[in-house]
């Protein structure tokens, strides 16, 4: 009866870590600058355009399911956040940017990589860019050549993580 109780706890346990959603990040209040500092740089809207902020969570989903790249843009930068709390050995998260029909297997050779590697082939030439694997509170940012990326192609971004794959893959569009 014991063991029988145990086991139900460690499902219960299991299933609540699961489905829990990451909290939301707290804005702290604006402090105004001192005098002696320097008004911030404009940032102009191409270098908005040219970049973007991609959430994933310990519920294995990035926050959006497509990154819209301008043609005009030489170079994109991606920063992915981990906002959940799980350490990258149980529940990391990378970005990997593929054609299509390369993915799966960029994914199954990753696998074979090893948590060593970030689940990332060594040399692999079918990624066009990708971060390293990161745990909760943890963040990467990529800048991907944007020449790498042909008329004509699909491409796609996705985690590596073993199991991740099914849940965690988006679009890349080049976008006039």
């Amino acid at each position: 009866m014991k063991i029988y109780l145990a086991l139900i706890s460690a499902a219960a346990l299991t299933l609540s870590a699961c489905s829990q959603e990451s909290a939301a990040p707290t804005a702290s209040a604006p402090t105004a600058p001192a005098a002696s500092d320097a008004a911030p740089a404009a940032v102009s809207s191409a270098d908005t355009a040219c970049q973007t902020v991609i959430e994933a969570g310990d519920d294995m989903k990035y926050n959006k399911t497509e990154i819209n790249i301008s043609k005009s843009c030489k170079e994109y930068t991606i920063t992915l956040k981990h906002m959940g709390t799980m350490p990258k050995a149980a529940m990391g998260h990378d970005l990997v940017i593929a054609k299509s029909e390369d993915v799966d297997g960029v994914a199954k050779d990753g696998a074979t990589a090893g948590a060593e590697n970030d689940f990332i082939k060594a040399g692999d030439e079918r990624i066009i860019a990708n971060t390293k694997l990161i745990g909760g509170g943890e963040e990467a940012t990529i800048k991907v050549d944007t020449g790498k990326f042909s008329a004509g192609n699909k491409y796609e971004f996705f985690c590596t993580f073993p199991g991740h794959l099914a849940m965690m893959r988006g679009t890349v569009n080049l976008v006039d």
